[in-house]
């Protein structure tokens, strides 16, 4: 893993550069996640750092926790009409409305407004990243042409609503009024520190943390739910935990999420089994020997977090959902288990999206019980990060003990 912890082997240029347009339209740019240059990479992301810290996510709980309630609120309304849930589509509103709050001050209300175009947009971001790295010809052929151009469209959606985030902040700012020190105002500050106003350059990173900061903390607790629609032993065990540390609360504080160990042991096997991404690559620009293989300069290795999370040489019976594998006392999986990576290139947001879905979590097994509707598929599908193929559809029933 010597590759993800230094350096010296910086992200593929390759795919990293391909993702600075989509079909010819900016999309990440030179952004945190796509930046290869090293040193610019590194000023931006120390710029960055006050919007993830310990402190400035204690402060987030309530918003968690309010977005949270909405989604309760609705999934009350499906109980009582006897209705199935879309948990993959409704868990995608909640977090998307949660990181357009926290990070751009933005109010989405997704669950209401169903008309919104903005799920959908990232949904043919993705998509269209996918096909555009791995298919030189995909632009080729008539039949995909309907596509990119919806593609392009979506990416031309959401970088115009940064720049109406970013216009509006920066009239704040110099109206004097008082600012979060959340990642819009960081982004703006990176420009100032930067000496650089270049607008392209902050769209580049509004995109990358609206995408980023919603779809891989969706996706995991989507697959979570999965999981547990396969496992009730599990799911009675969670349901202990939150009645002896949440009990009958509303509001889950900041201080409860640390008592939630099980629930931690959960999500960590979750992301085992389904990472974020399928792995991440580096640029070897010099041979090197890695596990007594050589390997020459100028090539790219792939690190397939996807693959290490289920080699029987690492983890025992690894197609098994097992949280034990993560209790306090297991042998740790160093250098085995990455699903954000490693390293100094490893995800920023990590613990923000660790907290949001204990949060969603939580308050899911507090008020409700959820059966997934037979036949669905429990296949993956790759979009850049991975899904679920299916909308995890359940049934609902609230808990005799929720709240009044």
């Amino acid at each position: 893993m010597e590759m993800l912890m230094s350096p010296k082997y910086p992200k593929d240029p390759y795919i990293y550069k391909r993702l600075f347009n989509l079909f010819g339209t900016r999309f990440l740019g030179s952004g945190l996640v796509t930046d290869s240059d090293h040193d610019h990479w590194y000023r931006q992301r120390r710029i960055m750092d006050p919007a993830f810290s310990n402190s400035y996510l204690r402060g987030l709980t309530n918003t968690f926790n309010e977005r949270a309630d909405y989604l309760m609120e609705k999934l009350e309304e499906k109980a009582e009409s006897k209705s199935p849930a879309h948990m993959h589509h409704m868990i995608s509103c909640v977090t998307l409305d949660v990181i357009a709050k926290v990070a751009f001050g933005m109010e989405l209300d997704l669950l209401n407004n169903t008309q919104s175009p903005f799920i959908n947009a990232i949904s043919l971001c993705l998509k269209g990243m996918v096909q555009f790295v791995r298919d030189p010809l995909f632009e080729l052929y008539p039949w995909n042409w309907k596509f990119i151009k919806d593609v392009k469209l979506a990416v031309k959606l959401l970088r115009k609503t940064g720049a109406e985030c970013i216009a509006e902040r920066k009239r704040a700012i110099q109206n004097g009024e008082e600012v979060p020190k959340d990642i819009l105002t960081q982004i703006l500050k990176c420009a100032e520190e930067e000496k650089d106003d270049d607008h392209e350059q902050m769209l580049d990173n509004f995109v990358t943390f609206f995408i980023a900061g919603q779809e891989t903390t969706a996706n995991q607790i989507a697959f979570t739910l999965m999981e547990l629609g396969r496992t009730p032993e599990i799911v009675a065990k969670l349901r202990k935990e939150v009645d002896d540390v949440i009990g009958s609360k509303q509001e889950i504080e900041y201080e409860d999420l640390g008592k939630l160990t099980y629930l931690s042991q959960v999500l960590k096997e979750s992301l085992r089994l389904y990472p974020p991404a399928p792995g991440t690559s580096r640029w070897v620009a010099e041979d090197i020997v890695l596990d007594g293989i050589h390997i020459p300069g100028g090539v790219v290795v792939f690190v397939d977090s996807y693959v290490s999370g289920r080699l029987d040489t690492l983890f025992k019976d690894p197609l098994r959902f097992d949280p034990d594998r993560f209790h306090p006392d297991a042998a740790k999986p160093y250098f085995c288990y990455f699903p954000f990576a490693l390293g100094p290139r490893s995800c920023l947001g990590q613990n923000f999206s660790q907290m949001e879905a204990k949060i969603v979590m939580a308050k899911l097994l507090q008020r409700f019980e959820l059966q997934l509707i037979p036949g669905q598929s429990f296949g993956i599908q790759d979009t850049g990060s991975l899904r679920p193929r299916s909308s995890v559809v359940c049934t609902v029933r609230s808990r005799s003990h929720a709240l009044d």
